[in-house]
């Protein structure tokens, strides 16, 4: 088949090499290798060209865009999250919708395990005390921080990261309370010795709270200012979910209000924009949405990206459809 009868597979940001070398042989690739995410415009003119969009969380793919996609048969999301896809309207024009699931999950455990003991030992704010040269020696009260072994865990949403994260928490011997829709079955519940709890007792009774939720009508804004005042004056919030499943602003003031400890975020409710007085906070840890930044898990999720593609080009359902995508099959 020559070059030009080839399918347009368009990718909107930079992508790991092991992936785009496992498309070329079967599509025309065209690339942003800038990191700057594509325009509105841009958008909707690679929708018109393309037969498969690879995006990430930062493209906006909204209706008017998919309906310009004549051709266009599949948007496959590089990464777990979907929403900002519009997942029905892709579905109603018989697009299909993917993401990364199973491939990130213990690398976003391994992280919510480094905000949960960096937040809760003060590791950020003590890096920064000793690079600016505060450090004179072992002090009895310097950077007090809270236990993290053989205290309580509250994990919202067991499911694949949550399931790891819990995991995790058998070593640091500690009681896992879990929430979510759908309750675990007794085996696992005895494998991960998790106990299944309602949110009202497990935000009651956790020293750390991690967050671990798709977005949805059900799950936005789950964590606001009635559900951050049950909490203790000494546990400490974790969120590696989606930013709207979290108010910030309410935990902005709950965090000033010393209701809580601490809190560590590696996502947020617009962004990348930070609320208003999040930066001053030295008991908020903020990352930059690297939950799944590991260069094997990224090149795992790039090679699944790519599988789905493949499955479109040749006709065939994708491995991974977004849950809830209802289209022609």
């Amino acid at each position: 088949m020559g070059t030009a009868l080839k399918p347009i597979v368009t990718v909107t940001n930079i992508f790991p090499e092991v992936a785009l070398n496992k498309l070329a042989p079967h599509c025309q690739l065209r690339t942003n290798a800038t990191e700057t995410p594509p325009t509105a415009k841009e958008l909707q003119q690679s929708a018109s060209e393309s037969t498969a969009l690879i995006t990430y969380l930062s493209d906006k793919i909204t209706a008017d865009i998919i309906d310009l996609g004549q051709n266009l048969k599949i948007i496959a999301n590089y990464g777990a999250g979907f929403n900002n896809i519009d997942v029905g309207h892709a579905a109603k024009k018989g697009v299909w919708v993917t993401n990364t699931p199973g491939v990130l999950h213990e690398t976003t455990a391994d992280l919510t395990w480094a905000m949960i003991l960096g937040i809760a030992r003060a590791i950020v704010p003590g890096d920064r005390y000793t690079r600016e040269g505060k450090f004179k020696g072992w002090q009895a009260k310097l950077f007090l921080g809270g236990d993290v072994y053989g205290k309580t865990l509250g994990v919202i949403g067991c499911g694949e990261i949550g399931k790891a994260v819990a995991r995790r928490a058998l070593g640091f011997n500690m009681r896992v309370l879990y929430h979510q829709r759908r309750r675990l079955t007794p085996d696992m519940e005895k494998e991960l010795k998790v106990e299944f709890v309602s949110l009202e007792y497990l935000l009651k009774q956790a020293d750390f709270l991690t967050l671990h939720v798709p977005l949805s009508e059900e799950t936005k804004y789950m964590i606001g200012k009635d559900q951050l005042a049950m909490m203790k004056p000494t546990a400490y919030l974790i969120h590696t979910a989606r930013g709207k499943v979290v108010d910030d602003r309410a935990l902005v003031e709950a965090l000033k209000a010393g209701q809580l400890a601490g809190a560590a975020l590696d996502v947020y409710e617009n962004e990348p924009e930070l609320t208003e007085g999040m930066i001053e906070l030295d008991n908020l840890m903020l990352l930059p949405h690297i939950g799944s930044a590991s260069t094997e898990t990224r090149d795992r999720m790039a090679l699944l990206v790519a599988d789905n593609v493949l499955d479109a080009l040749a006709g065939k359902q994708p491995r991974s459809l977004v849950p809830g995508w209802a289209g022609p099959v």
